[in-house]
């Protein structure tokens, strides 16, 4: 079956988690700080599984500018990325920040995300999305799809859902050819399990009972287990959110 992994990318607070968790029901902010201030620090991921029945990964990413880094370390392995755009707040310094990256990592796919379109009313709305086209003129992203929506009312998420469908079935999956890369975006300890890496395979594969080499240190390491949105697998492909 063919599997995508879609990234997020926008300013803090622009409704990003909130999207994510409207569109799957998964919450990506785990961490008790991020819980407590309302915004991103570490990679969220969820697993969404659309109209069609196709399935893909989604890794949602910090807007603040204190975690810029980990933004890179999310969007460098996604196939599509969804810029978030508060409707009350229109394009903001991390937006264009994001979008620079977006252009550098030459993200070829994007739907491009107004959120909180219930907050204001349709003259300003309109407003935002002229500006947003004007923003995104000359980059990646100049064709992208440009919806509005509102998690807290549903406006717009079933047809938000039907172009994300949509875009993933033009969007090409990546191959399992090539040597193992998997760019590590945490790491820690679980009591019995030992060390616990998560992150989205770039290229080649892995299978339970593999040697692998964490670099720069040149460390061989096996691996014991591997887990896809918490279901045990025996292996997997470049084509899966691994955690």
């Amino acid at each position: 079956m063919k599997h995508i992994i879609i990234g997020t990318a926008g300013h803090v607070d622009h409704g990003k988690t909130l999207l994510i968790k409207t569109l799957t029901g998964v919450e990506t902010d785990r961490l008790k700080e991020e819980k407590e201030r309302g915004i991103s620090i570490e990679l969220g991921f969820a697993q969404l599984k659309l109209p069609s029945g196709k399935q893909a990964g989604i890794v949602d990413v910090p807007g603040h500018e204190r975690f810029i880094k980990n933004m890179l370390a999310g969007v460098g392995g996604i196939d599509l990325v969804l810029l978030i755009i508060a409707a009350d707040e229109g394009v903001m310094p991390q937006t264009r920040e994001h979008v620079d990256i977006i252009q550098l990592l030459q993200v070829k796919k994007g739907i491009v995300v107004i959120t909180k379109a219930d907050l204001v009313d349709d003259e300003w709305l309109e407003m935002v999305k002229e500006e947003v086209r004007d923003f995104i003129k000359g980059t990646v992203l100049a064709e992208a799809p440009l919806m509005a929506v509102s998690s807290t009312t549903g406006q717009g998420i079933s047809e938000l859902l039907a172009v994300i469908d949509k875009t993933v079935e033009d969007t090409e999956e990546r191959t399992s050819t090539g040597k193992l890369r998997l760019p590590v975006d945490r790491v820690f300890s679980v009591t019995g399990f030992g060390t616990v890496v998560t992150g989205t395979l770039l290229s080649g594969r892995i299978i339970v009972g593999d040697a692998v080499e964490v670099m720069p240190q040149g460390n061989v390491y096996r691996v014991r287990s591997i887990q896809v949105h918490g279901k045990k697998v025996e292996q997997l492909g470049p084509d899966s959110v691994l955690q």
